[in-house]
Parts: C-alpha cells; structure tokens; sequence
C-alpha cells in the first residue's frame, strides 16, 4: 500500500491522481507546444516541364499508363480506352488536350483516374510525382507566372516552394465545354 504525504494509505484512485498533480506541476515548467500549422494535401504530377498538384478528392487514383485501345472518328487527344476493373475508362493525353509536347518518355506517363459524378475519365500526364503536402498558409490564389496556355482555367492558385506547383482541379476540367466535345 502507498502512503500519502501525512502517512496516510491511498487508494489506487487517490494514488492516480496524485500522480497526475504531480505530472501537471512539473509539465508547468516546459515550454508551450507550438501550434500545429494545417497542411493542404494533393497528388503532384508534371505536365510540359511544369509542376502541378491535384486536390487529393479530385484524383480517385493513379495508374500506370495502360495499354489503350485506339478508338476511331475521335480528336487526336484522345489516347484511346481501356478496361478497368470492368469498366470502360476513356483516357484524355492532357498534354494534346491543352495543345502541349509530353516532356518525358512515355515509361514515366500515368493516369489520373476522375470518378466525378456521372464523368469516369483518366488524364495522361508526364510524370505523377507522388503525394505533395504543403503549408495551408503558404497558398496564394493567384495563378501561378508565368502559366501554360490552355492551363489558366483549371488552376486555382499556387503553392511556392523548391519550385511552383499549380493546383490543377480536374473537376473544373470535367466542367470545361471542350473536354467532352471528343467527335470529329
């Protein structure tokens, strides 16, 4: 049995609270925890030489560049379709779509899966560079300088860091007119 300051016996629940005023007084003298800064989170890819980061909800996933079935009386921009988990995802050449040269080989090309209300769509993109975090405070809404032709529409600001990243929503690419007139 313990015994408190006068002698007396505690019991378990008296011996726990003391033990917690004890841990108060002497967490009194540490410093204060620094405030935890919010971060902003998004799938980082690159498109013609420039860095961009989808929002995390906007991208349903990443793939491999898969094999793609040609799909006849489309644009040029459209890569092709293929199956996926039984389902037919139709894939969009982002770079075609904005009027860009792909900047890499085709090894390093992904695509970003949109699952957007009635819209199931893949973007190839050059490279996927993995999920970026960033400072929410550090977020400027104005696009980034200078910008792609063809891109300014789809970015909603910037986040400076080693370089500029874009943030590129795909939701406001499903809602461009243009993105779904595929017809010749």
């Amino acid at each position: 049995m313990t015994r408190g300051a006068a002698g007396e016996s505690l019991t378990a629940f008296e011996l726990l609270l003391d033990i917690d005023r004890r841990c108060r007084l002497l967490a009194a003298d540490l410093p204060l925890q620094e405030t935890r800064l919010q971060s902003w989170s998004g799938i980082g890819f690159r498109l013609g030489g420039h860095c961009f980061v989808a929002p995390i909800g906007e991208v349903a996933e990443v793939l491999q560049a898969p094999r793609l079935s040609r799909i006849p009386g489309v644009k040029p921009w459209i890569a092709g379709v293929t199956n996926l988990r039984g389902r037919l995802l139709p894939v969009t050449d982002l770079c075609g779509f904005l009027g860009l040269e792909p900047a890499v080989t085709r090894k390093q090309r992904r695509v970003l899966v949109l699952d957007h209300e009635e819209l199931f769509s893949g973007l190839l993109v050059d490279e996927v560079l993995g999920l970026q975090h960033f400072v929410l405070n550090s977020l400027e809404l104005a696009p980034p300088s200078p910008l792609l032709d063809g891109v300014a529409p789809f970015v909603q600001g910037h986040f400076q860091r080693e370089h500029c990243w874009g943030i590129f929503s795909p939701f406001a690419l499903a809602q461009a007119p243009g993105f779904l007139d595929v017809a010749l």
